[in-house]
């Protein structure tokens, strides 16, 4: 056999291996990728693996996981309903693809920005996005973002929060930015974050009225997450009021307003998500530049671990 040859059959030899190790390594599984995100038996919670959406069983998160071929940034899931935010070109052209459990788009909205936060309501009805218009942290000084909502069943489409009334402020603050909305179960009203000055409030959103009510009395609320009661929000709260001092995972009772930090200690840049009633996720980011999704009890007790490593976005499965 030609030397040349046999060195170059060699190699893809072992480049194989290779691949073939680090998917087994992943957790994904050695297989043609998955079609739906909603295979596999019993409860599923959704992640981003690389960037793709993927499946894994709630029941062992750190197991084998379904990988389809659908890319997004920032993906989220609920009722049947998957919002998918990924960027398509250059000049900050990104776009919000709603696509159906058989990943079949549904609708795409053109947006500018890059893809940071999504939620989807508990019945699949409403959208919500956010993205960086400048800066992409929000520690730093200046920067601006873009939030908007769709509602999936009326088509209503509304590109930015800046549309909508504010209680209080007849003239809309112009450093005002809004983030991380989360959807109550009524379909209409919402939670949010509204920065002005030194300020990052909680904000209550009307949809159909199109208004947002700031809760001056909860300052300090960052990127909410309702819980699947409906009575607790799972948030990140800014040490000593200074994001340059980074976040600390927390959850706010609604009837009693207090507060109860969760047993993360380090700072978490992430809009949580809740897995059951009694347990939040998040993903931080490790030294490599991976990302990993941990999970720790909402009452403040326990300690964190690691739920589904090499991944982000979680979501369950509903």
């Amino acid at each position: 056999m030609n030397k040349r040859l046999l060195i170059t059959l060699t190699a893809a030899v072992l480049l194989g291996g290779v691949a073939v190790g680090y998917t087994a390594l992943s957790g994904a599984a050695p297989q043609d990728a998955a079609q739906s995100v909603q295979t596999g038996a019993g409860p599923r919670l959704m992640v981003l693996s690389n960037g793709k959406l993927s499946t894994v069983s709630r029941t062992d998160p750190a197991g084998s996981r379904e990988v389809t071929e659908q890319r997004c940034d920032r993906a989220y899931e609920a009722a049947g309903t998957i919002s998918c935010l990924r960027p398509v070109g250059a000049l900050k052209a990104s776009e919000l693809a709603v696509l159906s459990s058989d990943l079949k788009e549904l609708r795409t909205v053109p947006l500018t920005g890059f893809p940071n936060r999504t939620r989807v309501s508990a019945s699949g009805r409403m959208v919500a996005w956010t993205l960086f218009v400048d800066g992409h942290s929000y520690a730093a000084n200046g920067f601006s973002t873009s939030t908007g909502i769709l509602d999936t069943k009326s088509g209503t489409l509304v590109q930015s929060l800046e549309e909508f009334t504010v209680d209080g402020m007849p003239q809309r603050p112009v450093d005002s930015n809004f983030w991380g909305v989360t959807f109550t179960a009524d379909d209409n009203r919402f939670y949010a974050t509204m920065s002005t000055g030194p300020h990052r409030y909680l904000i209550e959103g009307d949809f159909a009225a199109k208004h947002l009510t700031p809760l001056t009395d909860l300052d300090n609320v960052e990127c909410p997450s309702l819980s699947p009661d409906g009575t607790r929000i799972a948030f990140k709260k800014a040490v000593d009021g200074d994001p340059q001092k980074g976040w600390r995972v927390s959850v706010l009772d609604l009837a009693t307003k207090k507060i109860t930090q969760l047993a993360e200690t380090r700072t978490v840049d992430d809009q949580p998500a809740w897995v059951d009633d009694r347990t939040v996720a998040y993903g931080i980011q490790r030294d490599d530049g991976l990302n990993d999704v941990w999970a720790v009890p909402a009452d403040g007790t326990g300690e964190a671990k690691v739920l589904v490593p090499e991944a982000s976005s979680p979501a369950p499965i509903s």
